[in-house]
């Protein structure tokens, strides 16, 4: 089990790997290229790409990170990198997008001449370069919302970049500058558009936020059914990561009968129903004198 783990770890380094090292390298093509045609839509993209490389790495690191042993300080390892991770890739995506936007209203009011010709070819090649990144983490992207942001990422910019060919060929068959400086704010509206969801939800785990897909309300409803259970208080959940989620709970469980026998099976049928991992419930026999000192739903306090 264990050569297996390793394994599957040693695969997840290279495709990390192999996926940083191609969009860094057309990221310093893009910008050479961009430069010398003095095209503000190619500067864009390549400083796009810049961050995503970045992110990559974040993402990278972070996922290293989580797989990290326990110690008894961290008692939880470094399982919430993921989160900040994605936090941090979504805030650098956004300061991009600032970026992008004043540039491109500064070149409305003065436009500078664009080689249509080189925007075609060098975003063409970055649309190749983002669909074959993409494509490394097409199998796993269901799986971990870091590698699914990682995946949309890459999606959206051979989309960007396919956006960015469209443009050339209008500067060539119209002769209008300002179609750059268009697409340039295009970019940053779809830039914005895929990063506000990660953003919202990286947030959202980093508050401790139940995380997106799950119903507290029917969490509660399935312990509330267990067994000689009869209430239900103090439920938190929370994400670990971007992979994993944790849940405690109060049970009041008057008969001590079958207490482990209860505790598995809500166990199993948690990971099972709602993906909650890392289960701890208390139980107490009586809840005549239990008050909740958190601010819970009264429907589930």
């Amino acid at each position: 089990m264990a050569h297996k783990h390793d394994h599957g770890m040693a695969n997840y380094h290279r495709i990390f790997a192999l996926g940083v090292l191609l969009n860094l390298g057309f990221v310093v093509a893009e910008a050479v290229f961009g430069i010398l045609a003095d095209s503000l839509a190619l500067l864009a993209d390549a400083g796009h790409n810049l961050s995503d490389v970045i992110g990559l790495l974040l993402a990278w690191g972070a996922s290293y990170l989580s797989k990290l042993q326990p110690t008894s300080r961290r008692t939880y390892g470094w399982r919430s990198t993921t989160i900040l991770a994605a936090l941090i890739n979504a805030i650098i995506l956004l300061v991009a997008v600032g970026g992008i936007a004043w540039e491109s209203v500064r070149r409305f009011g003065n436009p500078a001449p664009v080689a249509g010709k080189t925007i075609i070819a060098v975003a063409a090649v970055g649309v190749i370069i983002n669909a074959a990144t993409a494509l490394l983490f097409l199998a796993d992207r269901k799986k971990d919302l870091n590698i699914q942001g990682a995946y949309l990422h890459m999606a959206a910019d051979a989309g960007v970049s396919g956006g960015v060919v469209l443009a050339g060929l209008g500067i060539i068959v119209t002769g209008w500058l300002w179609i750059d400086p268009v697409v340039s704010l295009l970019i940053a509206v779809i830039i914005l558009w895929g990063t506000w969801g990660l953003l919202r939800e990286s947030m959202n785990l980093a508050l401790q936020a139940v995380p997106a897909g799950i119903d507290t309300q029917a969490v509660a409803d399935y312990l509330s059914g267990l067994a000689g259970v009869t209430a239900v208080h103090d439920i938190h959940i929370w994400a670990m990561s971007t992979t994993e989620t944790a849940l405690t709970a109060h049970l009041v469980k008057p008969d001590p009968e079958n207490d482990d026998a209860v505790i598995a099976q809500a166990r199993d049928d948690l990971h099972a129903k709602f993906g909650i991992a890392h289960v701890t419930l208390q139980l107490e026999r009586s809840d005549a004198f239990v008050q909740c000192g958190n601010a819970c739903d009264p429907k589930i306090h």
